[in-house]
């Protein structure tokens, strides 16, 4: 008895009262019908023998049976399935050791099966069985039992033991046998048992639905409270739900998304990662498998026609996919104009000294041996800090951007002019320009023309001029070295009286070899002009020149 008082606290053990109480009537609906067919049966054989103390006895074996074996019914359902065969198998046990309590109840003298007692044979199995199930899958896992779920069919199969206990009682009265009180209350006692379980199952039903709607309520709350968009899609890409926050985040009415289809106002240069996406969650979907959340970034247009930058993580649902989607333009824009201010002019807004570099690296290694060198040119203004000292630094700033959007205008757009520091700018020419010296040095003479036209500044004329430096790369040449280069040829230009263009000539990197024809046609035409070239063989005379203070 108390290994039963043991079962059935391992049984009732976790949820609530309600359920705890569903598993008593089970229980005692199980035992009922079964005692109440036990009773007939009882009540049968007393008739025929007369002998009603053993057949008491009897039926007591067969109760603790009964009850065993409903305990156990109901520890196989609370399992896991694979953990079921060592339930399943004492449950089969038990089964058999009650058919042979109820042949002796039913044949004090039970027959025999090609010589061998079947009573006994029915005891003999039984207790094997027994003695096997500790030994199988889920013996020793009854303790851990984390949830006991019983299934769908539990709410019909509680009306079997009330059937079972109307056909015994029905087909007792019909062969003639007596009825005592005893069978008038087991058998009153099971509809009653069945009428209240019922009632605890729709008590138990309205207390699930009270906390599915309160969840449900707490969800809503914080689905509408976040400023993230909460989107629902199936799986053939059609949208089943959007949160409210669509309306502040992206401009829409969420009713108005509602069974539209992805991508869903998406920029076309954005489709690719977010169909990709999408695509893994399906074929993870159609496996069964339940992988981690995808993160997208894309922009989104926005009911005002503007495109917003959206950060998304895509995660399973069990109606599709399910899209997080927060807006993120503002971080980056932030984080675009970290970016330029970290590689540009602040003030004239060119590519700095460090962009600058890139941009040269990246042309000598783009390179090819038929494709041509790309030319660097040095300026800086000539009598920019007579202007500077004399009419204010806010002077000085406007004629540095108006010297820069000149310098953009006397060059390609695919070309780079840069501001260095000071009053030094920069320009990389690439392509036609550096195809030949000469290509070179007319645009070195449109800058210089376009540097040396007066400024109109705040009603006044400021006048200044230019220094050029200029070189072509060849084969070897380091972008510091270029840029040295230049800045050589720049400062030979300024000792030879300022306005003026200096080319630099490269000496011999190997033995035998000599600068260009171009190279020295182009020299010799400067020096023609009154400029004569640089040799590359000049000392800087000071250090590059600083923002304008």
């Amino acid at each position: 008895m108390l290994g039963v008082a043991g079962l059935a606290v391992a049984v009732a053990d976790g949820g609530t009262t309600l359920i705890w109480l569903r598993r008593v009537l089970d229980g005692w609906m199980i035992a009922g019908s079964l005692l109440t067919l036990g009773w007939v049966l009882l009540l049968h054989r007393a008739d025929q023998s007369g002998n009603a103390f053993g057949s008491l006895q009897d039926l007591t074996r067969v109760a603790t049976d009964t009850l065993v074996f409903g305990l156990l019914v109901a520890l196989r359902y609370s399992l896991k399935r694979p953990e079921r065969t060592a339930t399943t198998v004492a449950a089969l046990a038990l089964t058999v050791l009650t058919a042979s309590d109820m042949l002796r109840i039913l044949m004090p003298a039970p027959g025999t099966w090609y010589g061998i007692p079947c009573a006994a044979a029915c005891s003999i199995t039984g207790l094997l069985l027994i003695a096997v199930a500790p030994w199988l899958a889920g013996g020793t896992s009854v303790a851990d039992i984390d949830q006991r779920i019983m299934p769908v069919v539990g709410v019909v199969a509680a009306f079997v033991p009330v059937a079972i206990c109307v056909l015994a009682v029905t087909a007792h009265t019909m062969v003639g046998g007596h009825t005592d009180m005893v069978l008038l209350i087991l058998a009153g006692l099971l509809p009653i048992s069945l009428g209240i379980r019922q009632g605890i199952i729709h008590a138990d039903h309205l207390r699930i639905t009270r906390e599915a709607t309160t969840r449900e309520a707490l969800y809503r709350a914080l689905v509408d409270g976040t400023r993230d968009v909460i989107t629902i899609i199936s799986l053939d890409g059609r949208v089943l739900y959007v949160s409210p926050a669509a309306h502040h985040v992206f401009g829409y009415r969420p009713e108005d998304l509602l069974g539209a289809r992805l991508p869903l106002y998406c920029h076309p240069d954005d489709l690719t990662p977010l169909m990709q996406a999408v695509e893994t969650l399906r074929q993870e979907a159609a496996l069964g498998i339940r992988g981690p959340g995808r993160r997208v970034s894309c922009r989104v247009r926005h009911a005002d026609g503007r495109w917003c930058h959206v950060e998304s993580t895509v995660s399973h649902h069990t109606e599709g996919m399910i899209f997080s989607s927060r807006d993120v333009t503002d971080r980056v824009i932030q984080r675009e104009q970290l970016e330029h201010l970290a590689f540009h002019d602040a003030l004239t807004g060119l590519p700095n000294r460090a962009l600058f570099t890139d941009r040269v690296a990246h042309a000598l290694r783009k390179r090819t041996t038929h494709a041509a060198p790309p030319a660097v040119l040095f300026m800086d203004l000539d009598g920019f800090k007579a202007v500077n000292d004399s009419a204010g630094h806010a002077v000085g700033d406007t004629l540095l951007i108006h010297a820069a959007r000149r310098l953009q205008a006397s060059v390609r757009a695919e070309d780079t002019v840069a501001r260095l520091g000071g009053d030094e700018f920069a320009a990389l020419l690439e392509g036609e320009a550096g195809t030949h010296p000469s290509h070179a040095k007319d645009v070195a003479e449109r800058i210089l023309s376009a540097l040396t036209q007066p400024y109109q500044i705040a009603g006044k004329e400021a006048l200044v001029s230019a220094s050029i430096g200029m070189t072509l790369a060849v084969p070897g040449v380091t972008p510091d070295e270029l840029l040295s280069q230049a800045d050589e040829a720049m400062y030979e230009a300024k000792r030879a009286g300022k306005g003026r263009i200096r080319m630099h000539i490269p000496p011999s990197r190997q033995a035998g070899h000599s600068p260009s024809p171009e190279a020295r046609q182009t020299a010799t035409s400067l020096q023609a002009s009154g400029q004569p070239a640089a040799h590359g063989a000049g000392q800087r005379p000071r250090a590059a020149g600083t923002p304008n203070p």
